[in-house]
């Protein structure tokens, strides 16, 4: 099991937002790569821990042929853009816009007098050429909740091979993922495998995690399907 801290990663950013990022695929991001970062699972290949500043905006951009995943930690975020304009992620929340061969454009905005909290993780789509397209989820306490990736012909989610799942355990709950799995740490603090982490904390692993809660928190879960 491998286990990366929000401490051994530099501090960067850009706009009005700071970050770290835990994961850039040296498939997309060649050379570049920092050695302490990970690569990807699948077609996962980022994954960035962000705080907007006070009223911080990511500033209108645009991506094609990519599947951009946001789950808020805590705050708030107000959307902009191309997909879904206007519509507003509160404490909890996921957004997945697909961009597709359509694209989209967008611009994440903090419209408060506080910093917010946000993950943002990119996955390749297992297809070129699909529409664009975005949902909403709100997980809520006690339960996980797929939010990417899974078989044709259902619209519960975008299909792909990968799969991302946002738990919110509450102290003393355990969840548990077989297979090869990399788990984010949004919130909160637990143990994995036996191991204490604490909030801001990625872990990979090739024989599955068990975390067990000791407070209430928020996990992301990346495993293929």
């Amino acid at each position: 099991m491998e286990i990366l801290k929000f401490s051994d990663l530099s501090q960067g950013g850009f706009a009005g937002l700071k970050e770290r990022r835990f994961v850039t695929d040296r498939r997309v991001f060649g050379g570049s790569v920092d050695d302490k970062v990970f690569d990807g699972l699948g077609n996962f290949v980022y994954l960035a821990d962000a705080n907007f500043l006070p009223h911080g905006e990511t500033g209108m951009h645009g991506h094609k042929e990519i599947d951009v995943i946001s789950v808020m930690v805590d705050g708030h975020v107000s959307h902009a853009g191309s997909l879904e304009h206007g519509q507003s992620l509160e404490s909890g929340a996921a957004q997945v816009q697909r961009a597709g061969a359509q694209g989209f454009k967008h611009n994440e905005i903090n419209p408060n007098n506080t910093q917010n909290h946000m993950i943002q993780l990119w996955v390749m789509p297992d297809e070129a050429g699909e529409a664009a397209g975005y949902k909403l989820y709100q997980p809520k306490a006690g339960e996980v909740t797929h939010i990417y990736g899974g078989p044709k012909g259902q619209d519960d989610t975008f299909y792909s091979a990968t799969s991302i799942s946002v738990a919110n355990p509450v102290a003393g709950q355990t969840i548990k993922q077989t297979g090869t799995v990399m788990a984010y740490l949004s919130r909160g603090e637990g143990q994995v495998n036996g191991q204490t982490i604490k909030a801001r904390t990625l872990v990979r692993s090739e024989k599955g995690i068990e975390f067990v809660a000791q407070a209430d928190s928020q996990l992301i879960l990346i495993y293929l399907s």
